[in-house]
C-alpha cells in the first residue's frame, strides 16, 4: 500500500526524521507510537504530502511519489483536533466536502452507527465536541478510502460511539484497507493494532507485529512493552 524508505527530514538545526522506513500493507492496522518530539507528527504529514523529505522515497501502491497530489484521493484522515466552519451544519459540509472531491459516493455507516441523522441539521456552533468528533469519523471514512490516517479517534467520544468506530476500523481493515492509528491511549492500540512502528528521536526503534513486540520483550500488554523499549533503548 504505502512505504517510506530512508525518509530524512530537518527544519532547520533540528534532525526530525533520521532514515526512517516503514511499510503500511494492505489488510493491517498499523499502531505509530512514540513520546512527544518523536517525529509521529511530520511522518504522518509525509504521507499526507503535506510535507516533503528532503532524503528517501515513498512509494504509493508500486508508484513513486513524485509531487503529484492525486493519490491522496484514497487517504481518509482524522485528525486529533478540527476545526469546521461555525455556520454550515454537518450536512452542508458533509455535502460541500464531497462536491470539493467531485466523489457522490458516500458511506453512510457512520452517521447511522452514531445515530447522529438528527444533529446533521444542527450549525456547528450548536454542537457538543463529542458530536464534531463524530463528524470527524464520518469525514475520514465517507469516502472509502484505500488508506485512513486516524489521530487519537476516540478522543471526545463517548463509550458506545468509541466501540462502534472500533467496529468501524476493524471492518475496514476485514475489507483489505490499510490504517495508520496514531493514539496515546495504549488500550486502544493494544485492542485495534496488528502492527507497532515505535518512533524515538526521528527513528524507528521497533516494527513488526504487536504479537511479535510482547514476546520480544516479556511483557503480556503494550504499555508495559513501550516502557521496556524506551527504558533499554532495544531496537529490533
Amino acid at each position: 500500500m504505502i512505504r517510506l524508505e530512508g525518509i530524512h527530514k530537518r527544519y532547520g538545526a533540528l534532525a526530525v526524521l533520521k532514515g526512517v522506513d516503514l511499510e503500511v500493507g494492505a489488510g493491517r492496522i498499523t499502531a505509530i507510537i512514540g513520546p512527544n518530539g518523536s517525529g509521529k507528527t511530520t511522518l504522518i504529514k509525509m504521507i499526507l504530502g503535506l510535507a516533503k523529505p528532503d532524503a528517501g522515497r515513498i512509494i504509493w501502491n508500486g508508484i513513486r511519489l513524485n509531487g503529484d497530489g492525486q493519490y491522496r484521493a484514497g487517504i481518509g484522515y482524522m485528525p486529533q483536533i478540527v476545526r469546521f466552519p461555525e455556520n454550515l451544519s454537518g450536512r452542508e459540509l458533509l455535502a460541500m466536502i464531497s462536491d470539493l472531491r467531485r466523489n457522490p459516493e458516500s458511506d453512510p455507516d457512520l452517521v447511522q452507527r452514531f445515530r447522529l441523522e438528527g444533529e446533521l441539521d444542527k450549525p456547528f456552533r450548536t454542537l457538543s465536541g463529542g458530536t464534531r468528533q463524530k463528524i470527524n469519523a464520518c469525514l475520514a471514512f465517507r469516502f472509502s478510502p484505500q488508506l485512513l490516517i486516524l489521530d487519537e479517534p476516540t478522543s471526545g467520544l463517548d463509550p458506545i460511539a468509541a466501540r462502534a468506530l472500533k467496529e468501524k476500523v476493524r471492518k475496514e481493515r476485514d475489507a483489505g484497507k490499510s490504517v495508520i492509528l496514531s493514539s496515546h491511549m495504549m488500550s486502544e492500540l493494544e485492542a485495534l493494532a496488528d502492527d507497532v512502528a515505535f518512533l524515538l528521536d526521528g527513528r524507528i526503534q521497533y516494527r513488526g507485529t504487536l504479537a511479535d513486540l510482547k514476546a520480544g520483550t516479556g511483557e503480556s500488554e503494550l504499555e508495559g512493552a513501550i516502557a521496556k523499549l524506551m527504558t533499554a533503548g532495544a531496537v529490533a
